[in-house]
């Protein structure tokens, strides 16, 4: 290839922006936070950037973010340091900045209606209750958002309080499970942006 021909083809590609997806998971920032089942979604990215053997380390966006090539597809990697309640604000400020449209940003979270080792990806959706994707419909405006909804179990009695709950630390016969549902994530992310959402959803939806 020519000098002309690569410039043009970088030029075609800057066009769609430097970055082709975002990858975001929920959780709250803090060491106190770590390992609860609410952080699921960090927990996600860990293993993804793991998996793909980059840092994510760098303060942008309100968040804590890395860059990862995934299925031939240049991915943000974003843990939002808002707080859950304030996802959205992270998320909206890297879709902005990359002109990245709401369908092309993928949110990893945590799903008490799933045992620990069971995900379930949907290409859109409402919150169902979750105030993560709450704040992330409220201030894009859609809910067309593909996402993977990690397990973490539900309560152990209904009266027990939610937050109480998802607060909590997994147990340790849970770590096996939820090291198999992360897995099965960072794998179903990788068909996503190829996209294959609908093998993903085929091979790995509980």
């Amino acid at each position: 290839m020519d000098i002309f021909a690569k410039l043009k083809e970088i030029s075609a590609h800057n066009q769609t922006g430097p970055v082709d997806f975002i990858i975001v998971g929920l959780g709250n920032i803090g060491s106190k936070y770590e390992d609860t089942r609410h952080n699921a979604g960090f927990m996600a990215i860990d293993a993804i950037s793991s998996k793909y053997g980059v840092k994510v380390d760098r303060i942008k966006f309100k968040s804590i973010v890395g860059e990862a090539v995934i299925g031939g597809k240049k991915c943000l990697l974003m843990k939002p340091s808002t707080f859950m309640n304030n996802s959205g604000e992270a998320v909206v400020e890297g879709m902005n900045f990359y002109k990245i449209p709401v369908e092309r940003v993928i949110v990893l979270y945590d799903d008490i209606s799933l045992e620990p080792s069971q995900i379930r990806i949907r290409r859109k959706g409402s919150d169902g209750g979750h105030n993560g994707i709450k704040s992330i419909i409220y201030l894009t405006g859609k809910d067309t958002f593909p996402r993977v909804k990690i397990g973490v179990g539900k309560k152990p009695h209904p009266d027990y309080d939610l937050a109480n709950w998802v607060l909590s630390n997994f147990k340790p016969e849970e770590y096996p499970k939820i090291r198999e549902a992360l897995e099965k994530t960072a794998a179903s992310v990788e068909l996503m942006v190829e996209g294959k959402i609908d093998e993903a959803m085929n091979k790995y939806n509980s």
